[in-house]
């Protein structure tokens, strides 16, 4: 292997990804790669798996779907820990037994 043209090749496809960050998708590999992941990395990252073939860069249209799926994600995430939350409400004891008195008050007008 060329080592000079290997990383010529990486500094080309990497000049053409016009972001810092970029959304592959994986291709199947000897390895145990699964095909069709969609993951968001840094462009050198990026620009290194096209090269190597083990992705390709998603299109804009797949990119917008996989960053639309980790929002509803982190929106889902944020929603089930909001209604796992308890909610606890410190009352100082003179109120407390003010309103208990209130509610015996209350109860023996009753």
């Amino acid at each position: 292997m060329d080592l000079k043209l290997y990383y010529q090749k990486i500094r080309e496809t990497q000049a053409q990804i016009a972001t810092l960050h970029a959304v592959i998708v994986s291709h199947e590999t000897p390895d145990g790669g699964k095909p069709g992941q969609k993951t968001e990395v840094s462009a050198a990252l990026a620009a290194r798996m096209v090269v190597e073939g083990r992705a390709h860069l998603a299109s804009a249209e797949e990119a917008a779907e996989f960053r639309q799926a980790l929002v509803d994600a982190k929106q889902a995430a944020d929603e089930a820990a909001e209604a796992g939350r308890v909610q606890v409400t410190l009352v100082p004891t003179a109120d407390l037994n003010r309103l208990k008195n209130a509610a015996r008050g209350a109860k023996e007008r009753a």
